[in-house]
């Protein structure tokens, strides 16, 4: 049987991590074929990882996927087995996969991973991902059951992180950092749609107040739409609002971290 299973993490690529869980999974499941969807998550962050996964989902294909995340690894949180959209994602129980499988239409079933039998041995204290998750994914690959990971949990109690906010109101979307990427860009949880319904359009200038700062921004369809080191305002490829600076660090510019309060509106201009 030749299955998907696909793997983001914060593990990097200066270790060995990634590619032990690769052997281990390859050794159970040869046939598999392994998509990295990434594995430089900052350290600890299940908020970004699991937006990144949530956003990426829809264009994988069905199959197993892995995520690991995992700060609280060792300790009495679960690890499970989710179904959902016809695929299962494999992970911690900390609320790293819920976005994405509320992405794909929301849990079916979800098991807890307890069946020794499907893990490596002895299992490490602090490295799941290699003795739990990527060996119990191989063999669901093979064709195992899911029932065979562990009992049956009631989906409503799996963990499931809030979701970000976003508000229209009095004329303004209010909105939070959601995630940086590797370039700094500063994905906001507005989507695009909203500024739209307030009459924005592409070529418009936004009045973005970051705190008790506000800023003048060019709305545009690509950040190299504007000149080297200028700021940009522009719809991204998951349809949420994005801030970037051009062939620039806007996350360092403008000093935003995930989770900080962030409003958009159309700017006013005196006539």
């Amino acid at each position: 049987m030749t299955s998907v299973i696909t793997m983001l993490t914060d593990y990097g690529l200066e270790d060995g991590f990634v590619a032990a869980c690769h052997g281990v999974i390859i050794k159970i499941a040869p046939e598999s074929r392994i998509i990295d969807v990434c594995h430089m998550i900052p350290a600890g962050d299940v908020r970004r990882g699991a937006a990144v996964l949530a956003q990426t989902v829809p264009y994988l294909p069905e199959g197993i996927h892995v995520a690991v995340v995992d700060p609280a690894v060792g300790t009495a949180r679960r690890a499970v087995a989710v179904r959902a959209g016809g695929r299962v994602f494999v992970g911690p129980d900390n609320g790293l996969l819920s976005w994405a499988v509320h992405a794909v239409g929301g849990a079916d079933a979800a098991y807890e991973l307890t069946n020794e039998e499907l893990f490596l041995t002895p299992v490490s204290r602090t490295f799941h991902g290699r003795d739990i998750f990527a060996p119990v994914a191989a063999h669901l690959a093979r064709g195992r059951p899911l029932t065979d990971v562990g009992p049956e949990l009631p989906v409503d109690r799996l963990v499931v992180l809030p979701e970000p906010t976003s508000r229209v109101r009095d004329g303004a979307v209010e909105g939070e950092v959601l995630s940086v990427d590797h370039y700094g860009n500063v994905q906001l949880s507005i989507k695009a749609d909203d500024l739209a319904a307030l009459g924005v359009r592409n070529g418009d200038t936004l009045a973005v107040q970051l705190g008790r700062r506000q800023l003048s921004v060019p709305y545009r369809e690509t950040f190299a739409a504007v000149p080297p080191g200028d700021v940009v305002a522009f719809a991204d490829s998951a349809g949420l609002v994005a801030l970037a600076v051009n062939s620039g660090d806007a996350a360092e510019r403008l000093g935003l971290p995930p989770g900080a309060h962030v409003r958009l509106s159309p700017a006013v201009h005196a006539g």
